[in-house]
């Protein structure tokens, strides 16, 4: 599944995080790795003196440096790179040149603004690349520090975007002896409508629930198809948020100890030339876990 995988870092805490799951997801893979530090062509042409343009490459090398010498630590070698130009640009085309299998980046960088908003590198890389994307946030919420993915959680809606991600946490399932969680959300809010004031007929209700259920009970055959020693369970759950699906899903993380969200980039109500599916970018936002973002080939 992972042959090559890139990481991308600035030398931020969230990077260094990336980094360590980065480089241990590729060692249970068997993985060639490639580190990418980019230096922002933005910010080359802000400064006025040769100097300054020093200092801002030799701060891109200090972080590569740093991920040389944890990746020593960690016994695994890698190979690292330091580009001018916009970030989102240049890790995405790095990782097509290299025919990349995996891009793996923090969460936020050096210039993010904490748990309200996705990272702005990391949300363009997730926009221009279609290769599969693992966000790491910058905190483990139970201080581990080795990756363990006991329990991998792979959402559906039932759609054709939304079964990209199926041979992913197939893979990694089988790799980590994982049992795997099925997940269908229904969104009571976006059935009824915003300002649907009635309530919802039950017999309609019902419905949602059974397509739900087809839709996890045809994820669940696929897996337990190609891989029938792995433990699969399914879930239909309802929720009534406002912040729609992505709420059911971080309830679903938080009550059964979730370790990694596989997921589509777009679900059914989102076109492939469209932003960010508003249900991944709320889950990557809001969940304090590794989310593997994947998008449909063609």
């Amino acid at each position: 599944m992972y042959d090559r995988i890139v990481i991308a870092v600035d030398g931020s805490d969230e990077a260094r995080r990336a980094t360590r799951r980065g480089l241990r997801l590729a060692r249970v893979f068997d993985a060639t790795v490639d580190v990418l530090a980019v230096v922002e062509q933005k910010a080359l042409r802000l400064t006025d003196t040769s100097a300054e343009k020093t200092r801002l490459r030799e701060r891109g090398e200090a972080a590569l440096a740093e991920i040389e010498d944890l990746a020593s630590e960690l016994g695994y070698p890698v190979t690292t790179n330091l580009v001018e130009g916009t970030p989102a640009v240049q890790i995405s085309e790095y990782a097509d040149e290299r025919d990349a299998d995996l891009i793996v980046v923090g969460r936020q960088g050096l210039t993010g603004l904490g748990r309200r908003l996705l990272g702005g590198v990391t949300e363009q890389v997730l926009h221009r690349t279609h290769v599969p994307v693992l966000v790491v946030p910058g905190e483990d919420p139970d201080g581990r520090t080795e990756a363990d993915y006991s329990h991998v959680l792979v959402t559906t809606d039932g759609s054709e975007n939304a079964e990209a991600a199926i041979p992913h946490g197939t893979a990694i399932a089988r790799r980590y002896g994982s049992d795997v969680h099925v997940l269908n959300v229904v969104d009571l809010q976006a059935a009824g409508g915003l300002f649907h004031a009635g309530g919802l007929e039950t017999e309609f209700v019902e419905r949602l629930d059974a397509r739900g259920q087809d839709a996890v009970d045809s994820v669940a055959t696929e897996i337990e198809g190609s891989a029938p020693e792995l433990t699969v369970e399914t879930a239909v759950e309802r929720t009534a948020s406002f912040e729609g699906a992505a709420a059911g899903v971080r309830e679903y993380v938080e009550k059964n100890e979730i370790d990694l969200v596989i997921m589509g980039s777009h679900g059914r109500s989102n076109l492939k030339r469209q932003l960010l599916g508003s249900v991944a970018s709320t889950v990557l936002r809001t969940v304090d876990i590794p989310v593997l973002v994947v998008k449909r080939s063609g």
